[in-house]
């Protein structure tokens, strides 16, 4: 099989950057086209030396239409306005499409959702093989645990990350409520502040840290009478996440239409 041809939403931004590295350190993967922002004052800069590579010839454009013409697959981690706008050319050009992009609402997941009787479509709040086997881990614990243990989520990300909690922090509560049987929406607590008396049982807590550069930090705290279980997760580089992008874009490289995630990716499903 040829190499995938791929192009990078947002390439000029940090994830975008990583995700250009990637695709050059990936056989079986080709840039072919750098997708940024109408108006960007990057546009028409080469991907490559924006990523810290040699000039790759591939320029920043806004036109998603006319470089989707050869494409097969678009990395998409960008901001749900952008993801949504590229929905339906990804579709229409029958690209696989992973979607990387967090604070997306559930509508923005029902608009994703609805193209996927017609194209290839692969979710993940993060693409890391270890975050994915932690959330395995935490479906599976809090399946175990009785109630009597509360659940408590921890992240950390650098200073300019926009949403809160993050993607993957909420990837994680939805595991552990997927394990204790109950919907997330109606056992999330979050933003504690002042008098907010007791802990409601059975809810499940998120605190989110902001600081300096730290790629990704989360922990699930089990807290029992008398001990707690505490899961973790450290991201060091965000290449992790670039690699596991690419991982998944080339796995759904003809893949009959449909919505996929990191658990279908990597053979998850079935762990437990």
């Amino acid at each position: 099989m040829p190499d995938m041809r791929l192009i990078v939403a947002g390439a000029g931004g940090r994830m975008g950057r990583a995700l250009v590295r990637a695709i050059t350190e990936t056989d079986g993967a080709e840039l072919a086209g750098a997708l940024e922002a109408p108006g960007s004052e990057l546009i028409g800069k080469d991907s490559g030396m924006l990523a810290g590579l040699p000039a790759n010839g591939v320029k920043l454009s806004g036109d998603l239409w006319a470089m989707s013409e050869q494409a097969d697959g678009i990395l998409d981690f960008t901001v749900p306005a952008a993801t949504i706008a590229n929905v339906a050319i990804a579709a229409e050009r029958g690209l696989v499409h992973v979607v990387g992009t967090t604070g997306l609402c559930a509508s923005d997941d029902a608009v994703i959702k609805s193209v996927t009787k017609r194209a290839v479509v692969v979710q993940s709040g993060n693409m890391s093989l270890g975050v994915n086997l932690l959330s395995a881990l935490v479906k599976r614990v809090a399946q175990a645990l009785d109630p009597s243990f509360d659940i408590e989520i921890l992240e950390m990300h650098h200073k300019n990350k926009v949403d809160a909690p993050s993607g993957t922090a909420l990837m994680l509560g939805r595991a552990a409520a997927a394990g204790r049987g109950i919907e997330l929406e109606e056992h999330s607590a979050r933003g504690r502040d002042g008098v907010t008396g007791a802990r409601r049982p059975g809810d499940i807590g998120f605190a989110s840290l902001r600081g300096g550069t730290a790629a990704g930090d989360h922990s699930v705290i089990f807290a029992g009478p008398s001990e707690r279980l505490v899961l973790s997760h450290q991201a060091e580089d965000r290449m992790i996440f670039a690699h596991g992008a690419l991982k998944a874009a080339l796995w759904a490289h003809g893949k009959p239409p449909g919505y996929y995630t990191m658990d279908d990716v990597l053979g998850l499903k079935d762990l437990f």
